[in-house]
This record gives structure tokens, C-alpha cells and sequence, in this order.
């Protein structure tokens, strides 16, 4: 089969046709999925009816998988977690945030797939960091490669929300103690395409480190409010059965939380990724 990329928007995005990811992929079509998603940052399959088990095992052809330690998962297959309205939750997702990123080595990437949706609402955006960062003025970039910023488990994840029962709290607590607040590159550069985006999020991002409070407060607001504008970003309108498959490391992303009592069930296989430079 041949694999065909559309592109979508400037910034971001295209939709993939051409491949079964139900099937174990081939190396070159792999190979090619893989330029795809340097080039585009987001793709989107439309019509891929997969289970957990095709999920993970496709998602694993791009890198190790994390397993979340707070939402629950696929009990048969536990590197793909549920985000299922009726059970948890979701609303840390219904902020621009990247994934992951309290941890040592943030996801690489991200393979979310369509199950129940609701019949209008619950679209998704997804916003470029590079484009972000080149659209910055020269003084700015300049000021901001070099910075460093602390990201918190505990920002998405407060207490109040998620220690509500005894099993609850305490898989929140061992989480906090396995995954303190740290610090990445306010400018990240792309491991393997070599450039440059913005890698702080609103859902992680608590303080630029080399700043004073005022000042980092000020220039997150800032930071927070030019990377998801409009011609960085791109909103995808799910059918059920899409997958989409994102770069975790130059992307940020929006679940819109607008279909309550709806119920909205997506499953979600994440490939770590390296340490931020």
C-alpha cells in the first residue's frame, strides 16, 4: 500500500492514508511515518479500528512505552491508559500542556485513539512550539535559549482532585515522592531535526528559574499566551476510530472539555522519549 501525507495547516498537522496500523507496520512504512511526524509534528489516521494490544505494538515501533502513573489503564495492556469521562477526571487535559513533562525524559510521542465520542464537541488543538519560537522576535529568542524552567507533577495533578480515596491518595503521594519538581531547557532543540521550540506548558510549567517571581509569572503569561496562538495551532474534529500520533517534544496540546454530561472515552499509548537540551 502506499502511504500518502496531506498536509493540513502551515504550522502543523497532516492526515496519513495509505496504512493499516491495525497490521504490523513494515519498516518503510514506519521509516516513512517517521519523516512524517518531523516534518508535520501531528498526523492524523482516519478509520483505524485498533484494540490496546495493535496500539501499544504500533506505538512501540517508534520507542519504549510509558505507563501513567496516575490514570488508570488497559488492565491487559497497561501501556495504554484510558481517559474515560465517565470513570475519571480529565479536565488537566482541557489545558495546553505537553505530556509528561515532570519527568527526567518527557514522551518522544503520543498515539491517542477514538473510542466513544459525543455526537458534536470534544475536538482536540494542537499547537507547534517551533513555530512559536520562530515567530519570536530575535531579542527575545536570544534571552530565552539558555533559560531553564521547572515543571510539577502536582500543577495538572493537585491533591484535591486526585488523593479523593485511600488508594487514590496513596498512588498520589508515591508518585509526588517518584517524581519531584525539575528542571528542562525553556528552548528546546529537536533531537533529531536539530531545531528550536518553546518547551514550556501551562499544564507543568510552574517558574522560569533564572528570573525573579514577577518576572518569570510575567514572561509565562506571555510565553504561555503566544504559543498556542491561532496559526501555531490546528483543531481536529474526531470521528470514531481516529488515531492521532504527535511529537510529544515540540508540541503542545488542548482536549476541549464541552460535551458534559457526555461521555467521551479515548485510549492513549505514550513513547518515551530523551532529556531535554
Amino acid at each position: 500500500m502506499s502511504l500518502t501525507v496531506t498536509p493540513l495547516s502551515p504550522a502543523l498537522g497532516a492526515q496519513i492514508s495509505g496504512v493499516d496500523i491495525s497490521r504490523e507496520i513494515t519498516t518503510e512504512q514506519r521509516d516513512a511515518i517517521e519523516q512524517a511526524l518531523l516534518k508535520h509534528q501531528v498526523l492524523f489516521f482516519r478509520d483505524q479500528p485498533i484494540n490496546p494490544e495493535q496500539q501499544a505494538r504500533f506505538a512501540a515501533r517508534f520507542g519504549d512505552l510509558h505507563i501513567h502513573p496516575i490514570y488508570p489503564n488497559v488492565p491487559e495492556t497497561p501501556q495504554v491508559l484510558v481517559l474515560d469521562t465517565a470513570v475519571t477526571d480529565v479536565r488537566d487535559n482541557a489545558v495546553w500542556h505537553t505530556d509528561v513533562t515532570f519527568l527526567p525524559t518527557p514522551a518522544l510521542g503520543a498515539v491517542l485513539s477514538a473510542k466513544q465520542l459525543p455526537a458534536y464537541g470534544g475536538d482536540t488543538l494542537w499547537a507547534s512550539g517551533i513555530a512559536a519560537f520562530e515567530a519570536l522576535s530575535a531579542p527575545l529568542r536570544e534571552m530565552l535559549d539558555g533559560l531553564t524552567a521547572t515543571h510539577d507533577f502536582t500543577k495538572s495533578f493537585p491533591l484535591e482532585r486526585f488523593g479523593t480515596t485511600p488508594e487514590d491518595l496513596a498512588r498520589w503521594e508515591a508518585t509526588r515522592r517518584n517524581n519531584p519538581p525539575l528542571s528542562h531547557p525553556v528552548v528546546r532543540t529537536h533531537p533529531v531535526s536539530g531545531r528550536k521550540a518553546l518547551f514550556v506548558n501551562e499544564g507543568f510549567t510552574t517558574r522560569i528559574n533564572e528570573l525573579s517571581e514577577l518576572e518569570s509569572d510575567a514572561l509565562l503569561r506571555l510565553l504561555f499566551a503566544h504559543a498556542t496562538r491561532p496559526e501555531f495551532s490546528i483543531r481536529w474534529r474526531w470521528q470514531e476510530n481516529d488515531v492521532a500520533f504527535w511529537d510529544n517534544r515540540v508540541t503542545q496540546h488542548f482536549a476541549v472539555d464541552d460535551y458534559r454530561p457526555n461521555r467521551r472515552v479515548m485510549h492513549r499509548a505514550t513513547i518515551l522519549g530523551d532529556a531535554p537540551f
